[in-house]
């Protein structure tokens, strides 16, 4: 098992690497050029900043019994169908039954910032949502030993 952990926009990286680390899971980082992140432990791959590269390498790469750390919907989705355990940064399993249903929402959101120019606000990450995704994640590992 290797844990991958899409970098771009990620506010879990540093304890995905810490709980790997613990597990002495290979751990496997995956940035644009843009973002500096720097780690003994960790192996880090930076890919080129165009849109979706960090998507495909790890798409590419990822194998079954493998966990995902993305909020990327279209990467969980790419990654589950090789057979990816895949984990939101809050710590929400993303699964063969619930990701058709955040696909659509997130088309239909897409949509309605195209044509009625609606965009959300989003609240400021607690300390609480980081306990709640390295609880989570404790938790994946400990059930695929």
């Amino acid at each position: 098992m290797k844990i991958f952990v899409d970098a771009d926009g990620c506010p879990v990286v540093d304890i995905s690497i810490k709980v790997a680390k613990e597990f002495e899971i290979h751990i496997i980082v995956v940035k644009n050029y843009a973002v500096q992140i720097e780690d003994g432990y960790a192996e880090i791959v930076t890919v080129d900043i165009s849109s979706d590269s960090a998507d495909y390498y790890i798409a590419n790469r990822i194998d079954k019994g493998d966990i995902l750390v993305s909020q990327d919907h279209g990467l969980a989705a790419m990654c589950l169908a090789k057979g990816a355990i895949c984990i939101n940064q809050n710590g929400f399993i993303i699964n063969n039954e619930n990701i058709d249903g955040m696909l659509n929402r997130r088309h239909m959101n897409s949509k309605l910032r195209r044509e009625q120019g609606i965009y959300s606000k989003f609240k400021k990450r607690n300390p609480k949502a980081d306990e709640d995704f390295e609880r989570a994640l404790r938790k994946l590992i400990n059930s695929t030993d």
